[in-house]
């Protein structure tokens, strides 16, 4: 299985009070840090190597999580720097981690699809970057994606149109020599995706899994029901040390 690059350097301010101190990924969610629950979903879909690309407050993250060894993954740690590097030029630092092609995803995202099935996709493409695509019809998000034949006609976060039914899942995989093609500096991943789509370079996956996300206070609710209807967690894990955040 490929390794997983996981973006989770952002300011969280949508989240404000509760991230004034921690981050995003430590975030409480029944009991444990978000982060606890989107590793043990990625170790369930046959994960073993994970890189965290880790900005504000990371180094909280890298000291709760550690080496990974709890979750059963082997955790590696890039970090922005003294400035942000958007979520592009975060991969961009992590490829030397990374090795060769990799998943992405982002760290307040829980995906709960086939990541073996997106990555043969992926596989078969032949195609320097794969984007996974959902049936969204803006229920839970904008759609951004207008699929067909499963083809990614368009996508764009900045030009919308009503052909556009799907929505990027959160989940894609890329190759390290497309960051060789894109300027030095912080920009972002979905740059990257909307010009290979002009280009037709992106593959496509569609997945029938709803995404959950945890990046806004409905978002956070959404995923605790979530929680509370799959039952009795098993597994790895650990109690989040900031406290209660409901």
């Amino acid at each position: 299985m490929l390794p997983v690059a996981i973006l989770a350097g952002g300011l969280a301010t949508r989240l404000r009070p509760i991230t004034e101190k921690i981050p995003k990924a430590l975030v409480d969610i029944e009991g444990e840090p978000f982060l606890a629950h989107q590793l043990r979903l990625l170790r369930s879909r046959g994960v073993t190597r994970a890189v965290l690309c880790l900005g504000y407050l990371g180094e909280l993250v890298r000291d709760w999580l550690g080496d990974g060894e709890r979750f059963g993954l082997a955790v590696d740690y890039s970090f922005d720097g003294d400035r942000l590097l958007g979520t592009g030029g975060a991969l961009r630092r992590a490829l030397a981690l990374l090795g060769g092609p990799f998943f992405a995803m982002y760290g307040d995202s829980y995906l709960p699809c086939d990541f073996s099935a997106v990555e043969g996709a992926f596989s078969q493409a032949a195609k320097p970057a794969l984007m996974t695509v959902f049936r969204n019809a803006g229920r839970w998000d904008t759609s951004n994606v207008e699929f067909r034949d499963g083809q990614i006609v368009a996508y764009s976060k900045r030009h919308l149109t009503p052909a556009m039914q799907y929505i990027d899942y959160g989940l894609g995989i890329l190759t390290p020599a497309l960051f060789d093609e894109i300027r030095a500096g912080a920009f972002d991943l979905t740059e990257v995706y909307e010009r290979l789509a002009q280009e037709s370079r992106l593959a496509a996956f569609e997945v029938h899994e709803r995404f959950y996300e945890v990046g806004s206070f409905a978002g956070l609710e959404a995923f605790r029901e979530y929680l509370k209807q799959q039952g009795p967690r098993s597994g790895a894990g650990g109690a989040a040390h900031s406290g209660d955040t409901r």
